[in-house]
């Protein structure tokens, strides 16, 4: 009998599927993946039988860095304090995130160490990226912020990402204590580990699927043109139809609306700062040549 289900680990050549009822199955794919050159992939929706994978629904999207397909969202995840917020790092991220057409949610943690003048002054600064980003505030201490992750992560299949130290594993077990995950030890537990191998693998997480998966832990701009960043700025678009060059970089050229808007605050300093940053760390860096099954 036919069934359908999700890839939720792969090692080796074998692959665990899960159903709707939340039965596994450890499975091989038919040989005729292999001669079509096709590798399914952790997150694949995929229809099998009790002994094989025999097919495998289209996908909504199929990343090579972190190896994991229909992902439809990233908590990126920020540290308030300790280490102390960084909006390069923030914005490394969404770019990442973006370019990968996926959607971010912004959690920032450790709120509670902030005092009300810190937090009125981050916020005010936060404030800026509500108006693309859904955000939400976390402290493991207050257990503010565990229902909107619940709630946002129903349903879904998420990937975990953001800068070490920020509290990843803190705030998986404050949400699941079943996880039982160590503090800096969200690697070993989720399958990347320095003895473990490393593989991706969704784990239950409410009631939705989580990964930590180590490709959007690493701010690598491989691959990425710097005059195509601009198309991963949503906020940077609408000003964009107002520039004077339909392919304006928002780096030097006259007429630029991003530019005009930077300059009049409508756009955070911070943000367009690090846009420029970012533009010539891509632009300085020497091409990469890889294969594709490597």
């Amino acid at each position: 009998m036919e069934k359908e289900g999700r890839i939720i680990k792969l090692i080796g050549a074998l692959y665990t599927v899960i159903d709707d009822e939340n039965n596994t199955y450890v499975l091989k794919p038919l040989g005729i993946f292999r001669y079509k050159n096709i590798q399914p992939k952790v997150g694949d929706l995929v229809v099998f039988n009790e002994d094989s994978i025999i097919d495998m629904k289209t996908r909504i999207n199929d990343l090579y860095r972190p190896m994991i397909a229909n992902v439809d969202q990233v908590l990126l995840v920020n540290s308030a304090k300790k280490p102390d917020f960084s909006f390069l790092l923030l914005d490394k991220f969404l770019t990442l995130i973006e370019a990968n057409d996926i959607k971010p949610i912004i959690i920032i943690t450790k709120i509670d160490l902030l005092d009300d003048g810190e937090m009125k002054a981050l916020k005010a600064k936060i404030n800026y990226y509500e108006k693309f980003y859904s955000i939400i505030y976390f402290s493991a201490k207050t257990k503010e912020g565990v229902e909107d992750i619940l709630k946002i992560t129903k349903n879904k299949v998420n990937v975990l990402a953001g800068q070490t130290g920020a509290g990843k594993s803190t705030l998986l077990n404050t949400i699941d204590p079943s996880l039982n995950i160590q503090t800096n030890e969200i690697s070993k537990a989720l399958g990347r580990g320095k003895h473990t191998t490393r593989h991706v693998e969704l784990i239950r997480f409410g009631e939705g699927f989580i990964a930590d998966t180590p490709g959007f832990s690493k701010l690598e701009f491989i691959d990425y043109q710097a005059d195509q960043l601009r198309y991963y700025y949503p906020d940077f678009f609408e000003l964009s139809k107002n520039c004077k060059f339909y392919e304006c970089t928002h780096i030097h050229e006259p007429g630029c609306a991003v530019i005009d808007g930077y300059k009049k605050g409508e756009i955070l300093q911070e943000r367009y700062e690090n846009y420029l940053f970012i533009y010539q760390e891509i632009k300085s860096q020497k091409p990469i040549y890889r294969r594709d099954d490597k």
